[in-house]
């Protein structure tokens, strides 16, 4: 427990084993916060800078009415049951990742009502934005209105719509202070890269490390589908910015800088120095364009990312390229 004579603002980071969560967790350290973070793991590629770490599984009532046992000041929850394309859109971990997120979502919110914890984010997804306003990778409709009718290309989408929901549902029923944002395939150094659940930056920054010359990357379909990607950086900006603010949500936390996946392989090749073939595959692709419409954050918050894709894509490139050397 934090000592009494301590009057430093408190904070609870849920996922912080995890990519967001363990940089998170630095960031509210260097601002001043009392930190104890939660996760079923401990961070795989650094040490905790959390005040207190606790291993403990968020799908267990027991264990979040343990970590929830004061009211903090701000309350994090990040954990859930996710992973790239080829984890979340293949349909054999539907249930789990129902399942899974949403106990954590549920005993978050519900024992840090109990405790009257201040403030409480909710980390949402794109994957909530209905399937018909994305089938053209150049002109995708994500404004934050658009979202129904409800029609996400996946059961993570369902699970992480009907979180949403219930955050909002506390917020009018029992006064609970929440933030929900929708995060738009935020990516960089420190993040899963190759067990299967890692996102295209991850994925095509190890396939172009590891590859020799004359290897072909493959890639899920034609590659033309597009994606926006922000760089973890700014994401804990935007994050910081909207739990001072007044606004509750939903917001978009991305990046307007769209990319198809061709494109991006170019790009990840280009700051490896190498010229490889690229061989398009079958695979889970998603929906074909996603970007994020920053219309409201630039209105809410008055911010908009600035770090080109480039930029993040040389540090993320660069912090895998190692990985994959140290594990050769």
């Amino acid at each position: 427990m934090i000592e009494e004579s301590n009057n430093k603002k408190t904070a609870l980071v849920c996922g912080a084993g995890g990519f967001i969560g363990g940089h998170l967790v630095k960031r509210l350290k260097k601002e001043g916060f009392w930190v104890r973070g939660v996760d079923i793991k401990e961070h795989e590629f650094s040490k905790t800078e959390a005040d207190e770490f606790v291993v403990g599984d968020l799908r267990d009532p027991r264990v979040v009415e343990k970590v929830i046992d004061m009211p903090f000041d701000e309350v994090y929850q990040l954990a859930a049951d996710m992973g790239g394309a080829g984890y979340v859109f293949s349909g054999k971990h539907d249930a789990d990742v129902m399942h899974n997120s949403a106990l954590c979502n549920l005993n978050v919110m519900h024992y840090g009502q109990i405790a009257g914890v201040k403030k409480i984010f909710y980390s949402s997804s794109a994957c909530i934005y209905p399937e018909y306003n994305q089938m053209d990778p150049n002109n995708p409709t994500c404004s934050e209105d658009s979202a129904y009718p409800a029609a996400p290309d996946s059961e993570y989408g369902w699970e992480k719509l009907f979180s949403e929901r219930m955050f909002f549902s506390y917020h009018r029923n029992y006064n609970v202070d929440v933030r929900v944002a929708r995060f738009h395939n935020i990516f960089g150094p420190e993040g899963t890269w190759n067990n299967g659940k890692e996102k295209a930056p991850a994925a095509m920054c190890r396939k172009v490390s590891e590859a020799s010359d004359g290897d072909a990357i493959e890639v899920w379909g034609d590659g033309e589908q597009t994606r926006s990607f922000l760089y973890i950086d700014e994401c804990l900006d935007a994050v910081r910015r909207f739990m001072d603010s007044d606004f509750i949500g939903p917001l978009n936390i991305g990046s307007r800088e769209m990319i198809s996946i061709n494109g991006l392989v170019d790009m990840v090749m280009n700051i490896a120095g190498k010229q490889l073939p690229i061989t398009h595959i079958d695979g889970p692709l998603g929906v074909r364009g996603r970007t994020s419409d920053n219309t409201l954050i630039k209105e809410k918050l008055h911010w908009e990312p600035t770090e080109s894709l480039r930029s993040g894509m040389e540090k993320t490139y660069h912090w895998i390229d190692e990985q994959v050397k140290k594990n050769k």
